[in-house]
């Protein structure tokens, strides 16, 4: 990795997006977006393309829990499959394998020795 700001995505993820979605928007002053239902439900923050900063999005999954750590920080990748493929020797396990996400490229998700999950994300 070379990038100089490594981190370029996180999720948050919640029970209830509307309630979720509600609650950022009131709080921080903004309009989430919602992203394409093909994605599962998801909504992303304000962003603009090739911005300095990370955004990320709040993705309303399943097996959220309350009061646990749901965020999830990826990283930026040439090719996601290079840091995927060295996840296992390190002590990690891979949650999902390389997998398209439309036109914004790739993700995995690893999870680290700590028990924490991680993404990497890539365009190619």
């Amino acid at each position: 990795m070379t990038h100089l700001n490594p981190v370029c995505w996180f999720d948050i993820h919640v029970s209830n997006l509307e309630n979720a979605k509600t609650f950022y928007e009131t709080v921080l002053d903004l309009q989430l977006i919602y992203l394409p239902p093909e994605w599962g439900k998801q909504a992303t923050f304000p962003f603009q393309e090739q911005g300095p900063n990370a955004t990320g999005a709040l993705v309303e999954t399943e097996n959220s829990q309350s009061k646990g750590n749901n965020t999830v920080i990826y990283f930026a990748s040439d090719d996601c499959i290079t840091e995927q493929s060295k996840v296992a020797a390190a002590g990690g396990k891979i949650i999902r394998p390389k997998m398209p996400i439309g036109e914004f490229g790739f993700v995995a998700l690893f999870e680290d020795i700590d028990g924490n999950t991680v993404g990497l994300h890539s365009r190619k």
